[in-house]
């Protein structure tokens, strides 16, 4: 299956904030389900940045302690890739952003991210799938 490396605290407003756009400075053609894999490294500077942000979206962050790093956490579906003003207030400005829904957690699975899109074997992710919870249901 795919995944895509995404810094916490961006990780985490994905699969539990509602955050339904990732902003890339390069275009995806790739549709369909994406696992979402937490970096491994944040910094305090990063997390403060991301917290402010966050927060004016009306979005309360765990502590950055409490972030899991270094794991595939959940899944979403790429559903397009724009490089326009989008009505989502996650879009940022000469970004591409890539259009997310139906976000789900699945039971932690520890793994190296890559840059880019990469593919994280089946059978390690199929026994962490029955876990998946969709946000819509939650």
């Amino acid at each position: 299956m795919k995944a895509l490396t995404v810094r916490q605290p961006w990780a985490w407003a994905i699969i539990y904030a509602n955050k339904d756009i990732e902003n890339r400075v390069w275009p995806t053609h790739y549709r369909g389900d994406l696992l979402i894999h937490a970096a491994s490294k944040c910094t305090k500077k990063e997390y403060l940045q991301a917290l402010e942000f966050c927060q004016s979206m009306g979005v309360s962050l765990p502590e950055l302690k409490m972030l899991r790093r270094g794991q595939i956490i959940g899944v979403v579906t790429v559903v397009g890739c724009l490089f326009s003003p989008t009505a989502s207030g996650w879009g940022m400005p000469e970004q591409y952003h890539w259009k997310l829904a139906n976000p789900r957690s699945i039971t932690p699975i520890p793994y190296i991210g890559q840059l880019g899109l990469f593919d994280v074997p089946d059978e390690l992710v199929s026994e962490a799938m029955p876990a998946a919870t969709s946000r819509t249901n939650a």
